[in-house]
């Protein structure tokens, strides 16, 4: 069991990262948590804006490509636990732009790695190097096929899913190299509060809300494993507590659902939450789209070995999970005003540009 008192969180001004720097503040009254971003659109300081007062903590503007910068930041904060978190995550927009998923997650990645190696190089003690990456690097399951473990051989089949892959091959040989005390998780979709609204759930529920339509992708058929933040977030700590050196756990929501299916659960609830003017269901706003190259029909995960050696499971039912998730999104709407701004219409025509290419 390692005791951690100083940990640098990269992306942690982004969804799961911000979500991730809360748990841990909230969990352990002792941990100062330094949270490196760039503030790219995905990160905002809005989603750190209740902790931004903590004298536990402490957020630095930066690229994990800077490796002077985190060099500096690993010494001066005597950290002694990387949790790594930053990425670009989207796939759309790795298929229109994938350079800067090359060099975010791979480059970015291998400047960390180095940061660490070297400001670590001549310190004994409980370093440890999470590394947070993603089911998509094992490519895609048919409709029979076992969930992905941690044995699962990898075929990225997107450029994001490649880049991923390739970063946590790289964290991989610096443990086995250089002895580096890494340990990797490979999560499900994940979900609630702090989206970006460019995923999912939560472009459904603001579409839905401003009364646009509903975009699925093909017959919505492809498959998901959902898993909540929170419950992604305790999983995290656990493997950063007790995780063996050198080894991958994934991380599972034990939620599959087809897409359509997740929309429309979604309208139900909105339905029920936040009925429209006119009387009609929010479901009337789906429309079927032409579907993105290369999508990925299936995902699954096994997260049987994190269960066995440590005890953890999800405790958010999907259904639950959802509603909690549709009322942060009413409940926050000044959030979702301050973190869009224009980049919502962006968004929108980046999707249209993905699908017709």
């Amino acid at each position: 069991m390692r005791s951690l008192k100083r940990v640098l969180v990269t992306g942690g001004a982004g969804f799961i990262g911000a979500n991730f720097v809360r748990h841990l503040l909230r969990t352990d009254s002792e941990v100062h948590v330094v949270t490196l971003d760039l503030l790219t659109y995905a990160g905002s300081l809005h989603n750190l804006a209740d902790i931004q007062a903590s004298p536990r903590h402490t957020f630095v503007q930066g690229d994990i490509a800077d490796q002077d910068l985190v060099t500096r930041l690993l010494h001066e904060h005597g950290i002694s636990a990387i949790v790594h978190f930053a990425a670009e995550s989207h796939v759309d927009r790795s298929i229109v732009g994938p350079e800067a998923f090359v060099q975010t997650n791979l480059v970015g990645t291998f400047r960390l790695l180095e940061a660490a190696r070297l400001s670590w190089k001549d310190r004994h003690g409980e370093q440890v190097f999470l590394h947070v990456s993603t089911d998509e690097v094992y490519g895609s399951l048919g409709p029979d096929d076992p969930a992905f473990t941690e044995a699962t051989a990898y075929a990225p089949n997107s450029p994001y899913a490649a880049s991923k892959a390739g970063s946590d091959h790289l964290v991989r040989a610096y443990h086995h190299t250089y002895g580096l005390p890494t340990v990797t998780t490979n999560c499900s979709n994940n979900y609630g509060p702090y989206q970006y609204p460019e995923k999912l759930i939560p472009l459904m529920i603001l579409n839905a809300l401003t009364g646009k339509s509903l975009p699925i992708y093909g017959d919505g058929l492809q498959v998901r494993d959902w898993l909540h933040v929170a419950d992604h977030c305790r999983g995290l700590e656990t493997v950063l507590v007790h995780g063996r050196l050198g080894e991958t756990y994934n991380i599972g929501g034990n939620c599959e659902r087809a897409n359509i299916d997740i929309v429309r659960t979604l309208c139900q609830i909105l339905d029920e939450e936040n009925a429209r003017a006119d009387g009609k269901s929010y479901g009337e706003q789906i429309t079927y789209v032409e579907d993105r190259p290369g999508h990925d029909r299936r995902y699954a995960i096994d997260s049987a070995k994190l269960s066995r050696e440590f005890g953890w499971a999800p405790e958010e039912t999907l259904e639950s999970g959802l509603r909690t998730t549709v009322r942060w999104y009413l409940q926050n709407q000044d959030w979702v005003n301050a973190v869009m701004g224009e980049a919502y219409e962006e968004w929108i025509a980046l999707n249209y540009t993905v699908r017709n290419r």
